[in-house]
Parts: C-alpha cells; sequence; structure tokens
C-alpha cells in the first residue's frame, strides 16, 4: 500500500492526504486518512503550497447598475439553478493574460471559459456565450460574479436578460459572496497556472483547456461532492435532458 500511495502521491501532486485516501480505498486498500497522512509525512510527499502575488482584474467603479446579491443562503437542489463567474490573470514570460469562466455551482462543472489578453467584456461574453450554448436554460437561473464593470454593462446583461438569467452580484469588498468561483480560480493557480511556464497565448489556451476539460471537469475529485468529479457527480445524479449533452467526453471548445 505505501508504493502506491507514492505512486498516486507523485501523479496527483496536488492531492492531500483525504483525496489520496479516497483514490486508495476505491482501489480496495483497507486504510483511513490518518494512515494515509502519517505515510505522507514520513515519505515527504505532503504537498506544498505557496502564495502568490495576485494583480487585481475586477473594476467596480464604474457607472453601471449594481444588482443585489440573491445567493446569501440559498439551497441548490440540482443543476442550472446557479452559475458562478469570475476573471483571474495567467502569468506569461513577459505579460499577463485573462481568464474568464462560469461553473454550475452545484456541480462545480466549469461550463464556459474564455482566454484572451484583454480584460474587455467581451471576454467575459465569451465565457457566457459557451456555458449558454452547452446548457438548456430552466426557469429561475440566477448568475452571479462580482462587481465588475466586465459583469455590469449593458451588453453583458443584456445577454443575461435575452436568455432569461437572472442577474446577482457580490456585496462591495467581499469575495466570500462567490466563494465557489474564488475557490475553483484557487484550484486553477495551485494545480495548473502556476505550476507551468507557458511561452505564448496559445499554448497557455491549449493547456488550460485541457486542465479544465479533461483533468478538473473529468478526473478531480471534489470532497464537496462527495470526493467526485464535477461530470461524474452529475451523470450519478441524473440522466435527464436538463443537459444538452450528458457524455463524460464532451469537450468545451473557446468560443472563438
Amino acid at each position: 500500500m505505501r508504493d502506491r500511495l507514492q505512486q498516486l502521491a507523485l501523479s496527483h501532486r496536488h492531492y492531500g492526504y483525504r483525496r489520496l485516501g479516497v483514490l486508495l480505498r476505491r482501489e480496495g486498500w483497507a486504510t483511513n486518512h490518518k494512515r494515509v497522512l502519517r505515510l505522507l509525512r514520513q515519505d515527504n510527499l505532503l504537498c506544498l503550497r505557496r502564495k502568490a502575488y495576485v494583480p487585481s482584474t475586477t473594476n467596480s467603479a464604474h457607472g453601471w447598475r449594481v444588482f443585489p446579491n440573491l445567493v446569501r443562503g440559498i439551497q441548490l437542489s440540482a443543476i442550472n439553478q446557479l452559475w458562478v463567474a469570475d476573471i483571474t490573470y495567467v502569468r506569461l514570460g513577459e505579460e499577463y493574460i485573462y481568464l474568464a469562466v462560469v461553473l454550475d455551482a452545484y456541480s462545480r462543472r466549469v461550463i464556459g471559459w474564455a482566454l484572451d489578453r484583454h480584460l474587455h467584456a467581451s471576454l467575459a461574453r465569451k465565457a457566457l456565450c459557451m456555458a449558454i450554448d452547452s446548457r438548456t436554460i430552466t426557469p429561475g437561473l440566477i448568475h452571479h460574479s462580482d462587481r465588475g464593470v466586465q459583469y455590469a454593462c449593458y451588453d453583458y446583461v443584456q445577454q443575461l436578460a435575452d436568455n432569461a438569467i437572472t442577474p446577482s452580484m457580490s456585496r462591495i469588498g467581499n469575495p466570500y459572496d462567490n466563494a465557489k468561483a474564488e475557490s475553483f480560480m484557487k484550484t486553477l493557480k495551485q494545480e495548473e497556472a502556476d505550476g507551468r511556464c507557458y511561452r505564448t497565448l496559445d499554448q497557455a489556451r491549449q493547456q488550460i483547456g485541457q486542465f479544465l476539460e479533461l483533468t478538473y471537469n473529468l478526473e478531480r475529485l471534489h470532497s464537496a461532492l462527495g470526493y467526485h468529479s464535477p461530470i461524474d457527480y452529475e451523470c450519478n445524479l441524473m440522466a435527464s435532458p436538463i443537459l444538452k449533452d450528458e457524455s463524460p467526453n464532451r469537450s468545451l471548445q473557446p468560443v472563438p
């Protein structure tokens, strides 16, 4: 078991002892998280975290309407009840590029994303277009974001209205109101974006796309989902027409 734990720790280098314990037990090993932690500590295989410089991607000093927070205390029971959106930076060798994402808050699945050199509203709209194309909009769907100008501007709000999606925004200076999106960005930085050296925008788009589609959506275990990946969680919970395409191998392609 110790040999197998070492193999899993090296192949899933960003997994902590609890996730590695789940993988061992799914393979039939009789062990608990305390034993896994002890063995990892003895073999010096505990993953390390480092704090990175984070340039701001949110400009909330604008004249557009700010919508009230509709998601405080909300209890989700299915997908397509709440989408959360956010934007973060990605470091290249000599510049920053920016990633916009849309997640389904219930399954944590990335349903839309776009990557480019600018922070214009069109970046966020591309991610939203992908999300809308990949899902069937259900009545009462809420879209939650921060107060950034990309989400408050006319074009973005109109696109939500055209698809009967209700906008919601975090309170000022409170990242906890969009905790699921913030948590995803942390995962992205720790497990992909800060661990590689991208030479070009195209290379970053390819490798980050593979991480989102093949690693995060399809493979990565989430403690909040009972240690299932987002796609496994959706497929295990329902086989319904809510999803346009239930296939776990469906790839998200960024909107050109």
